[in-house]
């Protein structure tokens, strides 16, 4: 594996030859299997990746004290963090050797409040991916209750730098 990669280092994250010596399923997939680094955000947020296949991504976590707004409710952020980082991962899924991708746009419609402490699966499904554009959907649900509490939708533009 290339120097460039740091899967020891957690606070360095892999060089661009080493994102773009892979397809971004391979990608995620060292990732999944802590060969690559999650991303740093993740950790501040609590929320990890929990499975990856082609199309889907699944991360799972919690929000807690620190994710609250004043009045004591979790922050719309951290649905909207969690939900981009799903769906753009989904579409990730789909970038091939040599490309990168960004989110132009998302979405989020927060259903009902989740409760401090309480376990969510993020899923991030792949609608549609394109030379150029990949969109996705993605939904919060409750690990112990399956109740849905968000959902949302994406788009991202997928590149081949020169």
């Amino acid at each position: 594996m290339p120097d460039n990669f740091f899967p020891d280092h957690p606070d360095q994250l892999p060089g661009r030859d080493a994102i773009l010596s892979m397809s971004g399923l391979e990608f995620m997939q060292k990732v999944l299997a802590n060969e690559l680094p999650m991303a740093p955000i993740a950790g501040g947020l609590n929320y990890g990746l929990h499975s990856v296949k082609l199309d889907e991504i699944v991360f799972r976590g919690a929000p807690g004290f620190n994710h609250m707004n004043p009045s004591g409710a979790i922050h719309g952020g951290w649905y909207g963090t969690l939900l981009d980082s799903a769906m753009a991962c989904a579409v990730m899924t789909r970038v091939p050797k040599g490309s990168v991708y960004t989110t132009l746009e998302y979405k989020v419609n927060i259903i009902r409040s989740i409760p401090s402490g309480m376990l969510v699966d993020c899923i991030g499904t792949v609608e549609h991916a394109g030379r150029s554009t990949g969109v996705a959907t993605g939904k919060i649900v409750g690990v112990e209750d399956g109740k849905l509490y968000a959902t949302g939708s994406t788009t991202c533009i997928i590149m081949t730098p020169k």
